[in-house]
């Protein structure tokens, strides 16, 4: 889904992979990232902790580009 909403509008999207102990550990706490599964748009946080819709991504990621709907 994300790479597919990358290409569709011309962005970069970033996917950050560690594993359950690196997320965990006070390192990662003091980048002030949220808590995996994340996904962030810009300094925004969308959604932590939980999945999204392709809809709701689709719809914060045109908020972001301003970009009007159709």
């Amino acid at each position: 889904m994300m790479p597919g909403l990358g290409e569709k509008y011309g962005i970069e999207i970033e996917i950050i992979s560690k594993t359950r102990e690196a997320y965990a550990s006070e390192a990662y706490a003091e980048l002030g990232l949220p808590v995996a599964p994340a996904i962030m748009i810009g300094e925004g946080v969308l959604v932590q902790g939980s999945d999204v819709t392709e809809e709701k991504l689709e719809s914060a990621i045109r908020k972001q580009l301003r970009i009007e709907t159709q």
